[in-house]
């Protein structure tokens, strides 16, 4: 036993606590690269963007992979920005007023976006206004996008943030000795705390950025069948 373990007792199991917290922040990253990418897909595929897919880099640290994520984010946002303006452009005042009035029946906002799609890209598919529609009027890129672009950020720029990623399949020593390397062998409490920190809110943001995403594609599913 490590002289370090006979002085700290609890070493060992905040040890345990340090892997564990790594790998959740990790398979959430996983899973927002993967919407992200379903998203780009529905965009790219129905609306004429050219949003490119992204892919986790393993050889690259927690920080940089989070700089991936937050840039096609942003494109995403530019582009649904670019929708709106095209709706503002192209439509009356009171047509476009009606795309984000709660009380309009969604198959009418929907017949609004289609026709302008319609006009600006010529030919579109049958579910372009319907996704248009489901863009504009949640919150998806208004608050969710804004939420989790803002916590990536705030973990690219912690501890977190020059750890690996490529850790995952390396035994506990060698998992231990890259995510403390950033911070002094002692501050393992410090470790841990800070990712229990991030990692709260982070997933929070992620199941609702995530869960977003899944309404708009299942509905385009739905549409395909």
């Amino acid at each position: 036993m490590a002289l370090s373990d006979l002085l700290y007792p609890e070493n060992p199991r905040r040890r345990q606590e340090l892997i564990h917290l790594h790998r959740e922040l990790l398979d959430c990253m996983s899973m927002n690269f993967h919407a992200t990418n379903e998203l780009a897909g529905v965009l790219n595929a129905h609306l004429g963007c050219t949003i490119t897919h992204i892919k986790m880099r393993e050889s690259s640290t927690v920080k940089e992979n989070c700089d991936i994520i937050i840039q096609a984010m942003r494109e995403i946002q530019c582009q649904v920005q670019k929708i709106d303006s095209d709706m503002r452009e192209k439509l009356e005042p009171v047509l476009y007023q009606k795309l984000y009035d709660i009380k309009e029946p969604e198959l009418e906002k929907i017949a609004i976006a289609h026709k302008v799609f319609s006009i600006v890209l010529g030919e579109v598919t049958s579910t372009a206004g319907m996704v248009a529609v489901k863009l504009l009027s949640s919150n998806l890129i208004t608050i969710t996008v804004c939420k989790l672009v803002s916590l990536l950020a705030q973990i690219g720029a912690s501890v977190l943030g020059g750890i690996s990623i490529t850790i995952l399949g390396l035994g506990m020593e060698m998992i231990l000795h890259a995510i403390l390397g950033a911070v002094e062998r002692n501050q393992l409490l410090s470790a841990v705390r800070s990712y229990e920190e991030h990692l709260a809110e982070f997933k929070e943001a992620s199941e609702k950025y995530q869960c977003a995403i899944r309404e708009v594609t299942s509905l385009v599913r739905h549409q395909v069948q």
